[in-house]
């Protein structure tokens, strides 16, 4: 049996009449309770009654169907309403609000909220963040909120900086299952107050909160580093891939700098510090200084215990390098070819000599062409002077470089944002 659909502009605004039909008040809003229920249920109203605000709990009310809304109780509590604890109020806190839908980890906005009556009670069961036509609003007309645009309130998590309940927090828990780059996307999108919102909750993990950061264009990196003190920046900054710290450090502004890179534990002040002696805008600006290399002399099994040990992003370790005696690149080794072959052979048997490389004062279309020519997915960085491997070039870092400011976001506009 389909239950019982209404929308909240059916609701607010509309009188409370008693079983006579005769006005008790108006509602003002709806009030629910946010907990482990993928539907959050309703649990009464604000009405407005004689210029005071009062509390009408769920069970008094006998229908919120067809847009009456009809008191069964006996009398009204006259004390006036008082927000508690894991609270919302649907209309005041929702309603028009950005709302985070974690499937896909989007915003969308909640233009109108839609209740149905399970089992005898009502529960908020979707949003509807598509605009509601200027004739609906004029003449209270009810709009097709079936199919395609309603989003399953299961998927949606409000944000709630605004509402004054302290203890209501975004779940860490529920960001943490989108992509670091969806978050950071999410964060974009939003307001200051929201996004700081988004931050607070990843940073329950450091690890998160910095792979969050690496995401953010740069204007929101320092406008949510803004407000931290230096100590609390460094952290972050350990936590970064090298590059993406250092790129960091030198929006920071000037008076800031220094005492942030003396915070700044080794070895991580020492990469970045090297990574700062380089043009921002060449190879050596842009490489990561964390990869996998190991003697040519080495074993299949010893190259990828390497690989295992080794706290390079993920990216960086899809070739091993080998390393000739002097200390020279020798060659490289597609991890692929590593895991086919049998770990007690050399690594001589699956390493490409002299592979391709860059310099660290090449340009970004140079490194790019390289990259292109020789379908490479990361290439060594090589000291043009002593010969030795400084850093190595990931394809999504230099993708990074190469396309414009903002760009993932104006990608992902649907035509409803435009």
């Amino acid at each position: 049996m389909t239950p019982d659909i209404v929308q909240l502009s059916e609701i607010v605004r509309r009188p409370l009449v008693d079983r006579d039909g005769d006005r008790i008040g108006r509602v003002q809003d709806v009030v629910v309770r946010l907990g482990d229920r993928p539907h959050p249920p309703v649990v009464g109203l604000v009405v407005r009654f004689g210029g005071r605000d009062l509390f009408v709990p769920a069970r008094k009310i006998d229908s919120l169907a067809e847009g009456r809304v009809r008191f069964a109780g006996q009398r009204v509590d006259m004390r006036r309403f008082e927000r508690r604890e894991g609270e919302l109020l649907l209309s005041t806190d929702l309603l028009t609000r950005n709302l985070i839908n974690l499937v896909g980890g989007r915003l969308v906005k909640a233009n109108e909220i839609l209740l149905a009556q399970v089992d005898g009670s009502w529960e908020v069961v979707a949003v509807d963040p598509r605009r509601r036509t200027i004739l609906s609003r004029i003449v209270g007309r009810r709009d097709d909120h079936s199919g395609a645009g309603v989003v399953d309130f299961a998927s949606i998590e409000p944000f709630v900086a605004h509402v004054p309940t302290a203890q209501l927090k975004i779940p860490y828990r529920k960001l943490a299952k989108l992509h670091p780059a969806q978050i950071a996307d999410l964060v974009e999108a939003a307001s200051h107050e929201e996004g700081e919102e988004i931050i607070e909750a990843v940073a329950q993990d450091v690890e998160l909160e910095a792979d969050v950061f690496e995401e953010l264009d740069m204007d929101h990196q320092v406008e949510f580093l803004e407000e931290r003190s230096d100590r609390e920046v460094a952290r972050l900054l350990e936590k970064m891939a090298p590059d993406d710290a250092a790129d960091l450090i030198t929006e920071i502004s000037q008076e800031r700098r220094g005492a942030v890179l003396s915070l700044l534990v080794e070895p991580q002040r020492a990469k970045v510090f090297q990574l700062l002696s380089y043009n921002p805008e060449t190879a050596g600006g842009i490489m990561s200084p964390d990869f996998v290399a190991v003697r040519a002399t080495s074993t299949v099994g010893q190259a990828l215990a390497a690989v295992a040990d080794s706290t390079a992003p993920p990216e960086a370790l899809n070739v091993v390098y080998t390393m000739a005696h002097d200390g020279t690149l020798h060659g490289s080794a597609p991890l692929a070819s590593l895991v086919r072959a049998p770990t007690e052979h050399s690594v001589a048997t699956v390493v490409h000599e002299a592979p391709p490389h860059v310099h660290p004062s090449w340009d970004l279309d140079q490194v790019a062409r390289t990259m292109s020519d020789f379908n490479l997915t990361v290439v060594p960085v090589v000291d043009r002077e002593h010969g030795g491997m400084v850093g190595v070039v990931t394809i999504d870092d230099l993708i990074e470089l190469l396309l414009p400011q903002g760009w993932r976001r104006d990608l992902g506009k649907t035509k409803g944002e435009e």
